[in-house]
């Protein structure tokens, strides 16, 4: 019988800070957005605390109560690394792994010797060893059902963080108990029209007529339900699926006047971009910009962006000339920018449009790009970059507590000492 699992990273990315810092253990932990703007990930401890998701830090630093919680910026670089670390960890142990999320993934864990339960502890246990993330893993008959029984080995400190729903009966008496809510494909404004019918738990939905639930919720609805029921709707991908867009957006470090710095930053987002596209293999043959002010601060109102089809490409010189001139067409004096973005789309494999009368030799770009990422691969991100991204870059988000990229940087690297 073929079985879907799902393992997550408990707090991922307040995990990722307690892995190279022990003194964090026990500790109440909680990362911040973009700017150090507000909670986005938070420790058991920290909710114990009463720090809710999106809380503002210039407020909720001030609280008494608030005062044992270890503060940190986002250290995307990090979290992407330890990901990858976890990812490496499960592709050695299980048939296939299928990353979801940065801090969930599907596993095939099929026809594996041995008692399920033993495994799936001996998983989280290696996850825990080897990348020194504590996880949770749940499994099913389908991905869906896999996704609920990982929701519920995360919300019942009862289950040891394991959750077996591969039995019928016990999959029968779960969905009694969970709200509708808690399955995965059922957004708000599905779950308010089901529960304005009187449908509340799992169950209630399960027991609905196949036809009138395709009928009221379409076939996506449909397949929900039939991936609750045992069926098998979506398959394992051996294959990543092909993204469709790619952005590079930010928030500035503080707010912009200067159409200068706002080019610098412009280019900035395209270059991170194109890095984005040659890492894999794709071009773009459309670019959208946008710049706004901020919405909050009772300065004037705007926002715009602007968009143009262009030759595929995943050179930054050809990025940053195209995203520089919509920024610039959209730009108007007077107003203080708050936050700017570049976003690729039309994405196609690289080389695959040959184009008689193309604007830029393409071995040559391939070659410069090549040298670039070699460089930047090799002795860090920014190494080496255009010169149009800037040099001091004032504008860049504020990270007033980030911590060391432990697993990317050789000279933040953890050191060991001899006394």
């Amino acid at each position: 019988m073929r079985v879907f699992g799902l393992i997550d990273g408990n707090s991922f990315y307040c995990s990722c800070q307690r892995a190279f810092e022990p003194r964090l253990k026990r500790r109440p932990v909680v990362v911040l957005s973009n700017n150090d703007g507000c909670a986005i990930a938070r420790t058991r401890e920290a909710k114990a605390l009463g720090i809710k998701m999106g809380d503002a830090w210039h407020l909720a630093r001030k609280r008494p109560e608030s005062r044992p919680v270890v503060w940190y910026s986002s250290n995307y670089a990090l979290y992407a690394d330890m990901s990858r670390r976890m990812y490496q960890v499960l592709a050695e142990r299980v048939p296939g792994v299928e990353p979801y999320s940065i801090d969930e993934m599907f596993l095939d864990l099929s026809n594996l010797p041995g008692n399920l339960h033993e495994r799936c502890q001996q998983l989280r246990q290696d996850v825990l060893d080897h990348a020194k993330i504590p996880t949770c893993v749940g499994w099913g008959p389908t991905k869906t059902i896999a996704k609920l029984a990982n929701g519920l080995a995360k919300n019942h400190a009862e289950l040891g963080g394991l959750c077996d729903l591969m039995d019928p009966g016990i999959r029968q008496d779960w969905y009694r108990r969970t709200d509708i809510d808690e399955v995965w494909g059922i957004g708000r404004q599905t779950t308010q029209k089901l529960k304005a019918m009187g449908i509340e738990t799992i169950a209630d939905f399960v027991a609905l007529d196949a036809k009138s639930v395709r009928r009221l919720l379409t076939v996506v609805g449909g397949r929900v339900q039939a991936e609750l029921r045992g069926q098998a709707c979506l398959p394992m991908s051996g294959i990543p699926a092909t993204r469709k867009s790619i952005a590079s957006t930010r928030t500035f470090g503080r707010l912009l006047l200067k159409w200068d710095e706002i080019r610098e930053a412009i280019a900035h987002y395209a270059n991170r971009a194109s890095e984005k596209l040659r890492e894999e293999g794709l071009e773009a043959a459309h670019l959208s910009v946008l710049i706004q002010t901020n919405p909050h601060n009772g300065d004037p109102w705007y926002a715009k962006h602007a968009a143009a089809t262009i030759e595929p490409t995943s050179d930054a010189r050809d990025l940053i000339r195209h995203a520089t001139e919509l920024g610039r067409a959209i730009w108007l004096p007077g107003y203080r920018y708050f936050k700017a973005g570049v976003i690729l789309s039309d994405l196609r494999p690289a080389g695959s449009q040959g184009l008689m009368f193309a604007s830029r030799n393409p071995v040559q770009s391939a070659t410069v790009m090549a040298a670039l990422d070699a460089v930047n691969g090799r002795f860090g991100s920014g190494t080496l970059r255009p010169g149009s991204t800037g040099l001091k870059r004032t504008w860049s988000p504020r990270q007033s507590l980030l911590s060391a990229r432990y697993t990317t940087r050789l000279e933040e690297i953890v050191e060991a000492r001899s006394w």
